[in-house]
């Protein structure tokens, strides 16, 4: 399925419908329509638009009674104002469903992770990461750092069809950039490893499927970190051009993003100097927020720069697209950050420039270290990174080798694993995925 139909805008009568949260019509008009001699593209936008559909009932699940409810069962003190107040400040992700206004399942986790007014204020206290903060000061001080990550990735299916033929997709570090040394210790069934050209890398899995099946792959490699000052008067054009296109859906040059690249890097013509102010931008005006599903929408780059909020994912792809505007060459990194404590996905970027060649830009780490004043830490992920990362995509939207028959559980990003069934999809809802975390030590 063609993800860059995004860009196809919907009917307009669906268009309204949808806005109103009546999927079940919408689905039922648009099985219709694809009866009819319609456009190549406009058919592809409607069989997408049903896979989106799909995503809207599964994380929208609260009223606003219950949210609220839920709110104030972790800050006793909470008020109906307060809440009204963060609404209307763009602090929730809502939609309509039959009509009924419906808000995102992680209300509670994104209001206390965002506004720390209201996480001191709860039952929850966040921790500071002390291990993260030493290990960035010992890279800058020393200039060089190798951490060695051993970790186990694994998957179950609940949805259990003895018999049938199952195939498996695991991700691996693609062995590039950061990544040295990489090993595989061991693997659940006979699983084929993708050559490190592949964009989404794998163990891919094919076999019988056996009850509670577990597949399993078990890792290790170095990821090697550099620390360089960077001098903006050392920088030249060396004439590189990749990764300076756009790429439907979501690298698109539209009048907006172009008009707000020009309002932000103004006359700036130095390579470096308008990355960082690209940065700088996104990291003190983009806030940090959990997300819908990016397949709900239809401009990554814009839903960031309108509705100025975004993860680590949208972040990243707002710095992107803006680089390219501006002629510096950027792409995607994605994977997992794999820190002593914890492991979970994560996005970021990189962008290009000379004689430095491929820097990185983590502007969700960096917009953190901005809102807790923590400069240091915000100026360290304009050009670096710490060595916590297992970088498993080096693009956005790429296939899977051997390409997936159905559709995808997470078509952006390869982080957990994906898997289906021969002859029939696997939901997202029947798919368990582990990372778990053997060793990550500093060598």
């Amino acid at each position: 399925m063609k993800m860059n139909s995004l860009r196809t805008p919907l009917p307009y009568d669906l268009e309204l419908l949808k806005a109103n949260g009546q999927f079940d019509l919408v689905n039922e008009m648009i099985d219709q329509r694809l009866k009819k001699d319609i456009p190549d593209g406009l058919k592809e936008r409607l069989l997408l638009e049903k896979e989106v559909l799909k995503e809207y009932p599964k994380s929208f699940i609260y009223t606003k009674e219950q949210a609220f409810s839920l709110i104030q069962s972790h800050i006793k003190d909470f008020t109906e104002e307060e809440f009204d107040t963060l609404f209307k400040e763009n602090a929730f992700e809502f939609i309509f469903i039959q009509g009924i206004m419906m808000f995102k399942d992680d209300i509670y986790d994104n209001l206390i992770k965002v506004h720390s007014n209201y996480r001191n204020r709860s039952d929850c206290k966040e921790k500071e990461d002390v291990i993260l903060d030493s290990t960035i000061q010992k890279l800058m001080d020393e200039k060089e750092m190798k951490v060695k990550i051993h970790v186990k990735v694994s998957l179950k299916v609940k949805d259990q069809k003895e018999g049938n033929r199952i195939r498996v997709w695991l991700p691996i570090p693609v062995e590039y950039a950061q990544v040295e040394d990489f090993k595989i210790l061991s693997m659940s069934e006979k699983g084929r490893v993708n050559d490190e050209s592949v964009n989404h890398r794998s163990v891919y899995f094919e076999c019988e499927y056996k009850k509670d099946m577990e597949f399993y792959v078990e890792y290790e490699f170095v990821n090697h970190m550099i620390y360089e000052e960077l001098d903006p008067s050392k920088v030249y054009d060396d004439g590189y051009s990749l990764y300076l296109d756009q790429r439907e859906p979501h690298y698109v040059f539209t009048t907006y993003l172009k008009q707000l690249c020009n309002q932000i890097v103004k006359e700036e013509t130095n390579p470096l100097l308008k990355a960082k102010r690209i940065y700088d931008y996104i990291t003190s005006h983009v806030t940090y927020s959990f997300v819908p599903a990016y397949m709900t929408l239809p401009s990554i780059p814009e839903f960031a720069a309108t509705s100025l909020k975004g993860d680590c994912g949208i972040q990243a792809s707002l710095f992107i697209t803006l680089c390219r505007i501006a002629h510096i060459p950027a792409r995607w990194q994605a994977g997992l950050y794999a820190h002593p404590n914890m492991i979970g996905n994560h996005d970021w970027a990189q962008f290009y420039v000379a004689p430095y060649g491929w820097l990185y830009a983590d502007c969700s780490f960096g917009g953190s270290a901005y809102r807790n004043h923590k400069d240091i830490k915000r100026e360290f992920y304009f050009g670096h990174l710490d060595p916590y990362r297992i970088p498993s995509a080096r693009e956005v939207l790429q296939p899977l080798v051997p390409d997936k028959k159905y559709m995808r559980k997470d078509p952006y990003d390869h982080q957990t694993g994906e898997a289906e069934y021969i002859d029939c999809p696997i939901s997202p809802e029947d798919i368990d995925t582990k990372q778990e975390i053997i060793e990550i030590k500093e060598i």
